[in-house]
């Protein structure tokens, strides 16, 4: 699959993500669920790694557990056990490296890869309590079209050099509007993350492009979630500690 497709994967899935959050809890549960299991199929595959099946269940179990814990939990805990399954997950990378054995290939690439990968699906909880949140509830449709403008610099074929600050810069001015025309929201707060959300996610098109070889269905499905579904943290503590 050509690599802009990866864009388009995550142009979709975060419409879906804020959306969800303007419907009922359990969707936005499902959505989260959903998109831990696309990332922790899709992540293994993207990094070329073995044993991808094993460390597929890792990864998707810690981020759909991170998910359901950012549902039940108590306010205004959302996140609280999301460090706990980010633990148990990592540790299960290194256990499965452990019980590969001495020589295997691509051991070191797989236990990094793979705790990197368990780190953004975990994350991916932000967004849901984001929704949950008391503050400001536009901040998540401010944060979702500031990174939509983020991923569409990013399906621009130019170079990185071109690309990279063309994203942050959009998605620095998409902010401060958006939160104009849908609320109150101060220019400060929204630039600032349209700025952090952009530069997440032009940094994901840079780590597309260094890769070699082609994408399967799984490494475009995985990469294209990973990083819309990671930032729903960064959403969430930018509207608790500047806004609310």
């Amino acid at each position: 699959m050509k690599s802009w497709s990866i864009g388009v994967i995550g142009l979709v899935a975060l419409a879906a993500i804020v959306a969800g959050t303007y419907g009922s809890r359990e969707l936005m549960l499902g959505i989260g669920i959903a998109a831990s299991a696309a990332v922790g199929i899709g992540w293994p595959h993207f990094l070329a790694v073995p044993a991808k099946k094993t460390l597929a269940s890792v990864i998707g179990i810690a981020g759909a557990g991170s998910a359901a814990a950012a549902y039940f939990a108590a306010a205004p805990g959302f996140l609280d056990w999301a460090p706990a399954f980010i633990a148990l997950g990592v540790i299960a990378v290194f256990i499965i490296q452990l019980v590969r054995g001495t020589g295997q290939a691509q051991r070191l690439e797989s236990t990094l890869g793979c705790s990197a990968g368990v780190l953004l699906n975990c994350m991916g909880a932000g967004w849901i309590a984001a929704a949950r949140f008391n503050g400001v509830k536009e901040m998540v449709l401010v944060a979702g079209l500031s990174a939509a403008a983020a991923l569409l610099a990013g399906i621009i074929r130019w170079p990185d050099r071109i690309v990279a600050p063309l994203g942050i810069a959009v998605a620095g001015l998409i902010g401060p509007l958006a939160g104009l025309v849908f609320s109150d929201i101060a220019v400060l707060p929204a630039a600032l993350v349209g700025v952090v959300l952009g530069s997440v996610l032009v940094s994901f098109r840079r780590m597309t492009t260094l890769r070699r070889g082609r994408l399967n269905v799984a490494a475009v499905l995985g990469m294209g979630v990973a990083p819309v579904w990671a930032v729903g943290a960064l959403a969430y503590f930018i509207d608790k500690l500047l806004i609310y």
